[in-house]
């Protein structure tokens, strides 16, 4: 629905169409949308381009010819080729920084190919985002579509795969790598169809190697400086709680002694003496046994008294 829109909307307003997709982008780039995947939009603007070039230019066969753009796609770069499959069997295809290997073949077969390279020079960071990464070249790419028709001024191409019969693509960059340091940390990164990103080692400088058609870019790691204030605070919450778990620890040591040492004492009371015990309310208090003797009068005759003294 969206693709439409933007569709109808560019053929409608050709000076606004940047604008409008631009914000479209950043909208998504808030909301973590997926963004690692050629947009169809552009890619239908671009190849709808790429095909008007051939045909108002009479294409010959194996040359390429470099499309223009309006002004509002300033920054980007078109170009196609058109090639006879056993000339691609026979010779590869070597344009626009990408080598293709001779034996390759298009999957479905056709007679005739239309090969599209893209650059995307300053529009690269609005289409391909990779997280923990960052582009340090434009991302270029190239598609491949059925030419059987071309001639005929359809443009309904057919896209196409290619079967390089497991020989790699090779991709070089136009670029300069800062210092030693860099060549050493940069990646090769390779944008499928479907959003996904594969990285792989860059064994010779501003060289990456590809088995598929697609989009590719030259990407280094971001550097994540910890934050020193950050470490202090988590080493000063660390210690902190550390002091505490070790006061736990000495004041549950104390209490053990302190319990066993009463104990002991009691123990050896109750063993010296016994006393009888009761208890009032909740308290339980010893009560020595009886030892008050019992009085003895000195005589057990009572006087007589007499009336009369």
């Amino acid at each position: 629905m969206i693709s439409r829109f933007f569709g109808l909307y560019y053929m409608g307003h050709n000076k606004s169409f940047h604008l409008i997709s631009f914000i479209f982008l950043q909208c998504c780039s808030s909301i973590h949308c997926v963004r690692s995947s050629f947009d169809d939009d552009l890619a239908a603007i671009l190849h709808d381009r790429a095909f008007k070039a051939l045909i108002n230019e009479r294409p010959h066969t194996g040359a390429l010819h470099n499309a223009s753009l309006p002004a509002n796609l300033a920054g980007i770069k078109v170009s196609a080729v058109g090639l006879r499959s056993k000339t691609l069997w026979r010779k590869g295809a070597n344009f626009s920084g990408f080598r293709i290997p001779p034996k390759s073949l298009p999957v479905p077969y056709v007679r005739r190919i239309l090969i599209v390279y893209h650059n995307l020079g300053n529009w690269s960071s609005l289409y391909y985002n990779l997280s923990g990464y960052s582009l340090i070249s434009p991302v270029i790419g190239f598609m491949v579509y059925d030419a059987s028709h071309l001639s005929s001024r359809s443009k309904n191409f057919s896209k196409l795969e290619l079967n390089t019969m497991r020989k790699p693509i090779s991709i070089e960059f136009h670029i300069s790598l800062l210092d030693k340091g860099t060549r050493g940390r940069v990646k090769c990164a390779a944008f499928d169809a479907y959003g996904k990103v594969f990285l792989s080692e860059m064994n010779l400088p501003n060289v990456c190697y590809s088995k598929t058609l697609g989009h590719f870019s030259i990407v280094i790691p971001n550097k994540n400086k910890p934050k020193v204030r950050v470490l202090w605070v988590i080493m000063f919450f660390l210690g902190f709680l550390g002091l505490i778990l070790v006061g736990l620890g000495a004041t549950v040591v104390v209490k053990s002694v302190t319990e066993r040492k009463t104990q002991g004492m009691e123990k050896e009371a109750d063993d010296g003496e016994f006393l009888e015990t009761y208890w009032i309310n909740s308290s339980k208090i010893p009560r020595a046994a009886v030892t008050r003797t019992t009085p003895v009068l000195e005589s057990t005759n009572l006087p007589r008294w007499s009336w009369y003294g």
